[in-house]
């Protein structure tokens, strides 16, 4: 930076040069010099300021070896050497460890007592080291439920923009849906036959965690004598106790009512008092109905109702309302996966040429163990619909064939010989190949038999959402004419020209403002790395190495701490990926400390500072410039790179 100032002595202008911070750094760093320590080349460092670098003294996690290091902020370090040298024990068990400690003791005492205490790590001396620390792996996580845009918060920000921002329609009629007034909801419970009971509810929590002690308290004194409180009638002047790490749902009884003439006015008074008291929110409930009908309970919104009287669900709208993690967004056939798990009788009967003696059932193998039985509640079915356990899969008739899968209704008769010779007769029932199986699948503990049962089973999208999650009235709220749905739909580049061209107005823009600057930045950033294909509804686990590598780097990079710490940031990279990962690294790692274990020279070669490991101990540390001509590892490392290059060059 430049600077001029007047020298009041001479009369004649003084042109400073004053280095910001950053460009500062570069100079130091370039002008360290080489020193030689037994067998070690290090870059001295001791010259920088303590708040341009970390310093970390005796390192003895793991395999290190009393390990000392220094290395600047704000640049890309990496750390390389052979597999166990200590690579790993530096960065994650030493670095990231200590971090991660410091930052849960930043907390509160009230949330460290929910992450319990982090050991420290076993080194001397660590400063310079932020308390925040972000760190990625390799892989992702295999939850069902994870998509790309749940890694990459992108859908996070979607879900703040509809909220928002969005549009309410009526998912049946498509209708704008708009404000209700007392009135309206007055005349139509009065449409009602006559004589029909009804109780008026006011909604005051909708599933949120706490005591309500003073809530509960305000209502006693307010003179509310009933409330529904988790599905459950109870009298308010009891001793109510509610768990405090458990979501609870508090409905208070305001009135109870009987259709008739001369109720207008009381039933007006009623809800009016409710909707102020649930803000905006009152539940019709007609007390003589079954508990699981549907028309038991009519919700009201003072905000929300379509004008062609279709019965909406959507009581707000809020960030949670688009979470296909959460009961109030997810569609309740699906829970929000957007598919099932059914059984496929092809995987079950894989070759239809067998017989069912020939293991044709191949779950029900009929060689030891439970075959045995399998195959003796077989035969008293086969003696009772006129089938043989000889015939091929395929020439069985349809009904048999249906019955064994499915199984039937009535009692099969079963009659064998023990190991003895005795004869053995009794009667069970029959659920067949398919319900046993998910009966089974549905029933154990064990991950490992869960795993077996569903290598019979295929994923069908869910037929009420159609696999997109969410509950209709969800995807009938929309941002531009689009749903969250159909955002997370389009691939990652059409996502950025929509978020791009999108246009509010008012207070709307004014509101998404900051949000719309986040999920550009988090689109942009998945184009730049090559993903502009993926879309942000795809599944996870459904993602390559290299996919889900460059989504978790992503999600490292977009994060706001100061110090991050990657696991082979390109290790799944072709080179053209390989590259686009470096040039967006670079490009975010402003006023960042990334640290880096990589074995790809051509991701080694852009970094700031090298740190080179060999058994546990620091062997070479600088700039590629420096260590890639002087004799070491990272001189041999680089030269056997070179020459591989230029052999394939030439080959080529």
């Amino acid at each position: 930076m430049t600077t001029k100032r007047n020298n009041t002595t001479h009369n004649e202008v003084v042109v400073e040069h004053v280095l910001t911070s950053d460009a500062f750094l570069t100079r130091e760093i370039k002008k360290a010099p080489m020193k030689t320590t037994g067998d070690s080349l290090i870059a001295d460092l001791t010259h920088l300021p303590n708040d341009l670098k970390i310093t970390i003294q005796g390192a003895r996690e793991h395999n290190l070896k009393n390990v000392d290091l220094e290395f600047p902020r704000n640049r890309m370090v990496v750390f390389t050497g052979l597999s166990g040298s200590g690579k790993s024990s530096l960065a994650f068990d030493t670095l990231f460890a200590e971090g991660q400690r410091r930052y849960v003791e930043s907390l509160s005492a009230y949330a460290r007592q929910f992450l319990g205490q982090m050991d420290k790590p076993d080194v001397d001396f660590i400063e310079g080291l932020s308390p925040a620390v972000s760190i990625d792996q390799k892989t992702t996580n295999r939850n069902p439920r994870s998509t790309v845009g749940t890694i990459t918060e992108i859908y996070d920000y979607l879900r703040l923009l509809f909220a928002r921002t969005g549009i309410p329609h009526c998912p049946e009629c498509g209708a704008l849906v708009s404000a209700q007034t007392p009135q309206q909801m007055v005349d139509t419970l009065l449409k009602y036959p006559e004589r029909t009971r009804f109780q008026i509810l006011a909604p005051v929590v909708r599933g949120r965690k706490g005591e309500f002690e003073d809530l509960l308290e305000l209502l006693r004194g307010d003179g509310y004598a009933r409330a529904l409180i988790d599905g459950e009638m109870r009298q308010l002047s009891d001793d109510i106790k509610l768990a405090k790490q458990k979501k609870h749902t508090i409905e208070v009884v305001v009135d109870r009512l009987v259709v008739k003439d001369g109720i207008r006015q009381r039933l007006t008074d009623s809800i009016e008092t409710a909707l102020k008291l649930s803000k905006g929110v009152v539940v019709a409930d007609f007390v003589d109905l079954d508990e699981k009908d549907p028309d038991r309970r009519k919700p009201f919104s003072e905000k929300r109702a379509c004008p062609n009287g279709h019965q909406l669900e959507l009581d707000e709208i809020e960030p949670r309302t688009f979470s296909f993690n959460a009961p109030y967004g997810a569609c309740p056939e699906c829970t929000g996966i957007g598919y099932k798990l059914e059984i496929d009788p092809e995987l079950v009967i894989p070759d239809p040429d067998k017989t069912l003696n020939e293991n044709a059932i191949e779950p029900w193998g009929m060689t030891k163990g439970t075959g045995e039985y399998y195959r003796h509640v077989l035969e008293g079915l086969g003696d009772e619909m006129g089938f043989d356990l000889d015939t091929p899969w395929k020439d069985l008739p349809k009904d048999a064939r249906d019955a064994i899968m499915y199984g039937r209704d009535f009692k099969v008769q079963v009659s064998y010989r023990n190991r003895w010779g005795r004869m053995r007769e009794y009667s069970t029932g029959f659920e067949g190949v398919v319900r046993t199986l998910m009966r089974r699948h549905d029933e154990t503990d064990s991950d490992q038999m869960k795993q077996y049962y569903e290598s019979y089973m295929r994923e069908v999208p869910c037929q009420a959402c159609h696999g997109r999650r969410l509950r209709p009235e969800v995807l009938a709220v929309t941002v531009d004419d689009e749903s969250i749905a159909d955002v997370c739909d389009m691939s990652a580049e059409r996502s950025l020209a929509w978020i791009n061209g999108l246009e509010l107005e008012g207070s709307a823009a004014q509101i998404a403002g900051e949000v719309v600057k986040e999920i550009r930045a988090r689109l942009g950033f998945l184009n730049d790395v090559g993903l502009n294909y993926l879309t942000l509804s795809r599944a996870a686990k459904t993602l390559s190495g290299g996919e889900a590598q460059r989504v978790c780097v992503a999600r490292a990079i977009l994060k706001n701490a100061p110090i991050l710490v990657l696991d082979e940031a390109t290790a799944f990279a072709d080179p053209e990926n390989e590259y686009k990962m470096q040039q967006a690294l670079q490009s975010l790692i402003k006023g960042k400390t990334v640290i880096i274990i990589a074995h790809r020279l051509s991701s080694i070669v852009s970094a700031d500072n090298i740190v080179v490991l060999q058994q546990g101990r620091i062997v070479q540390q600088g700039r590629h410039d420096d260590l890639s001509v002087a004799e070491g590892l990272y001189k041999n490392m680089w030269d056997a790179y070179t020459s591989a290059y230029h052999w394939k060059l030439n080959k080529n």
